[in-house]
């Protein structure tokens, strides 16, 4: 075993570049750092001496003091689920329904009323800031259930806390799931949305649930797990993997900064295994609502943690940083963009960190996990362990 700990912090949708793919997906020319750089004075120092910007065109560093490169993901579809499956040694072949185009169809409407005995309003593809104070105030009067969808494979159903209360919300989407496991309806994940405030006010909580559908193969969290390591999961990874492989939960509000600390107090702890981080924020906040200057803003916020992050690390420690895909601010739309991920490894034993070739897949992160803890190879990724030196 080279490192007793593996952290590794997964900055939702931080792509590099269009992935060699990117034209079946209509996202050619999508770079998600390097447009935000293209408008906005990006001030990351940290990030820098980590390699991460080189990242971008993959040039030489000689003054960084990690290794970094970019991963290409492989997994078809640009989903969350599909690529933090990547990440962990999974092959996805088949990707998840999406309703962009036209919302749900009327059938899976009516089998929702049906199951929940409350009527849908909404039906669209919006972010959900925008639909509860539009439709927020209707739903107020007839206790409606707000329903809406992404350009990713997600339902999600948003209700007032003094109209429907969580638990029962959390008990809706749980029926809401069952039904959208079936060979049409295959969503990835249906999302309660408990909300609160008034007209004009409504803010979303922090007590969002992901029902996501169970992985399909084992992951190198399994294998982990099996071995009697630790894996711990921050913020929303125990939901994209619905608990599979995970030996310890730490629930965070799904916010940066929240997330982060909470890694911070597990990198305190003693333990043997993985803990697994994801920077919701990036995607949730900044790439769906194509806001530049707010994405901007939060690597920046993210880059004035990096030294505390890298204080807590024992010499014994790696911290790998990457992303799953792109969600570029500049493009139409609000989808996530098919792009390359940063890959940026640390560690206080490294005597001549440089850049390293180039990633063939996403689960080569966790084929390297896999390989330091000699637990089971997952079926895809190859290990850069014997790369790091």
């Amino acid at each position: 075993m080279k490192f007793k700990r593996v952290f590794l912090l997964v900055l939702d949708s931080l792509g590099v570049g269009e992935a060699l793919d990117a034209n079946n997906y209509g996202d050619n020319g999508a770079n998600t750092l390097k447009h935000i750089m293209d408008n906005y004075d990006l001030f990351i120092p940290n990030l820098k001496k980590l390699g991460f910007v080189n990242t971008i065109n993959m040039s030489d560093n000689n003054e960084v003091d990690a290794y970094y490169t970019i991963a290409r993901p492989t997994n078809v579809g640009k989903d969350s689920l599909t690529s933090h499956y990547e990440l962990m040694g999974i092959k996805s072949t088949t990707p998840f329904k999406t309703f962009a185009e036209r919302g749900f169809p009327r059938e899976l409407l009516e089998k929702i009323e049906e199951v929940t005995g409350k009527r849908v309003i909404g039906n669209k593809v919006i972010n959900g800031e925008m639909i509860i104070n539009e439709l927020g105030e209707r739903h107020l009067s007839y206790g409606s259930l707000i329903v809406y969808t992404s350009s990713d494979s997600t339902l999600q159903v948003a209700a007032h806390e003094d109209v429907i209360p969580i638990p029962k919300l959390y008990n809706y989407c749980e029926k809401i799931r069952k039904i959208t496991l079936e060979g049409d309806w295959r969503i990835a994940r249906v999302i309660a949305r408990p909300f609160t405030g008034k007209p004009g006010k409504f803010k979303f909580t922090a007590d969002r649930c992901d029902y996501a559908v169970k992985p399909p193969k084992k992951s190198i969290m399994d294998f982990l797990k099996e071995k009697d390591y630790s894996v711990i999961s921050i913020g929303k990874i125990n939901d994209i993997f619905d608990g599979e492989g995970i030996t310890k939960i730490v629930k965070s509000s799904y916010n940066n900064m929240d997330t982060i600390n909470k890694m911070t107090d597990i990198m305190g702890k003693k333990f043997t295994g993985l803990c697994v981080a994801n920077l919701s924020d990036f995607d949730a906040l900044y790439g769906h609502t194509r806001d530049i200057l707010g994405y901007a803003k939060a690597i920046e916020e993210f880059d004035v943690e990096i030294p505390m992050i890298l204080n807590k690390l024992e010499n014994d420690d790696l911290l790998i940083i990457t992303a799953d895909h792109g969600n570029d601010p500049t493009f139409a739309g609000n989808a996530h963009t098919r792009e390359n991920v940063p890959v940026i490894v640390f560690s206080r034993k490294f005597k001549e960190p440089q850049k390293m070739d180039i990633l063939e897949s996403l689960a080569d992160v966790g084929a390297t996990i896999a390989d330091n803890f000699d637990v089971q190879k997952p079926e895809i990724g190859t290990s850069f362990l014997d790369k790091l030196k």
